[in-house]
């Protein structure tokens, strides 16, 4: 074999060795949409996350024994969905209650950290709420018995304890009230498969949307804010009304007299 024979045999055995790996790391690659939501979770929390929470979940504690981020190693998906989805998470100053934002992080980024979190430990699994084949007539009753004392019967929302406050509900999504049912956030309990199981979790997600437009066959709904302010809100025109009356009938009889 000549010198230009070997060298272009060795020249092709290179090119075939370095197609190969090309294709071998092109196959090897995840698919496009296909990344690991675990691993891009785990990014999406060092740099958002870990400041208050820590490297691992565990929370943080400063100099002064204050705790900055609490643990999230059983926090669960239910929890860190409801967070991230309605803003609260990340906050910008940890001392502060959180409050419903726009969200930091979009659908498939919230998915990703919601699945990373929930790998941190045993924590309430975000439930699959479906509203499609409801009870509304139950949703209203559970909603009444579980919820109304502190987000009100319109779901409008409550003073608590301690200069803390039920949001309203007004702009919660069936996900995030099936979230929140599980994963108690805030100074809300936390209610398990064996207090509200999933149908009626679904019943009460479903009797929160239908309060963002409810029939009001009673008259007008006043802002529905409640019975006692509207009974104030009757009490005083009703009265007013009656006011009015009496005057007009007392001008007429004193008019009456005088012409007589």
């Amino acid at each position: 074999m000549t010198r230009a024979a070997l060298r272009d045999a060795l020249l092709a055995a290179g090119l075939a060795l370095a197609g190969a790996s090309v294709l071998s790391l092109w196959l090897s690659r995840p698919a496009q949409g296909q990344t690991n939501p675990l691993a891009r979770g785990r990014e999406l929390y060092v740099v958002g996350c870990s400041s208050c929470h820590g490297a691992n979940g565990e929370g943080v504690t400063t100099s002064d024994d204050k705790r900055r981020g609490p643990s999230l190693q059983n926090a669960g998906e239910a929890a860190a969905f409801y967070e991230l989805s309605t803003g609260r998470m990340p906050l910008s100053n940890s001392g502060e209650q959180p409050q419903r934002k726009r969200a930091a992080y979009d659908a498939e980024e919230t998915a990703a950290l919601t699945a990373y979190v929930g790998s941190l430990g045993n924590g309430p699994k975000l439930p699959k709420v479906d509203i499609a084949h409801t009870d509304l007539a139950t949703g209203g009753e559970l909603f009444r018995a579980n919820c109304a004392p502190c987000h009100s019967a319109s779901g409008a929302g409550g003073a608590l304890s301690y200069g803390r406050a039920a949001p309203s509900l007004g702009a919660a999504t069936p996900e995030e009230v099936g979230a929140a049912v599980r994963s108690g956030p805030s100074e809300m309990p936390t209610f398990g498969p064996d207090v509200l199981t999933p149908s009626e979790v679904n019943n009460i997600a479903a009797y929160v949307q239908y309060l963002r437009a409810p029939e009001d066959p009673g008259g007008l709904p006043i802002g529905r804010i409640g019975p006692v302010p509207e009974g104030f809100v009757a009490w005083f025109f009703g009265a007013g009304a009656l006011l009015l009356i009496v005057f007009w009938i007392g001008t007429r009889v004193s008019t009456r007299r005088e012409s007589s």
